[in-house]
């Protein structure tokens, strides 16, 4: 069993029974008044969305899943399809994937999680190299501190694609690292 405050975006917890995926959580209050978790979930065998807010230390069992590493082979809308090495494909709903859908790219390897023999998520790797196929030139006389643009990656939907803030001397055309768990820039991959 955890306790809320310790239960994170993309677990599996059992509510009155029945898996949930955490989809989004909102934390509120202080720690003179104790915390409350706003937690948007959705039923693993129905689909169905559930909103619930419960206090830091209500207790969950978190359902530890099966994992299979997976190549992502392509979008059929609204579906996202992963393959593995023996050519089986798993289906993935587009809100399953989480922040995953903005690094997604062709023949990308992760891991597919399964609940009951069904892939419901994948997991990337901690870190990805990525292009950046668009950013603005830096400023001229903008270079006090550590001053930051947007910078858009490649991915394999142009409608997901994603921005990530990169310092100034980052160029369209550079690859970069990104550490999947935060969204954050690492550094620059020289070839």
């Amino acid at each position: 069993m955890k306790p809320a405050k310790e239960v994170r975006v993309g677990n599996i917890i059992m509510v009155e029974g029945k898996p949930f995926i955490v989809l989004r959580s909102d934390v509120n209050g202080s720690s003179r008044t104790g915390f409350t978790y706003k937690w948007k979930m959705k039923n693993l065998l129905t689909n169905a969305p559930l909103e619930n807010v419960f206090r830091g230390d209500d207790k969950f069992d978190v359902v530890i899943l099966d994992k299979k590493p997976v190549t992502y082979s392509y979008f059929a809308d609204p579906l996202y399809v992963f393959m593995d090495e023996e050519y089986n494909q798993y289906e993935i709903e587009e809100e399953n994937l989480g922040d995953a859908i903005h690094y997604l790219k062709d023949g990308m390897e992760c891991e597919a999680v399964f609940y009951d023999g069904k892939a419901i998520s994948v997991e990337l790797p901690i870190t990805i190299a990525r292009e950046i196929v668009y950013s603005e030139p830096a400023v001229k006389g903008n270079t006090s501190g550590n001053v930051l643009k947007d910078a858009i990656i490649e991915n394999a939907i142009e409608s997901k694609r994603h921005t990530v803030q990169v310092p100034l001397f980052v160029n369209q055309g550079d690859v970069i690292e990104i550490d999947t768990r935060t969204n954050e820039y690492k550094k620059v991959v020289r070839g």
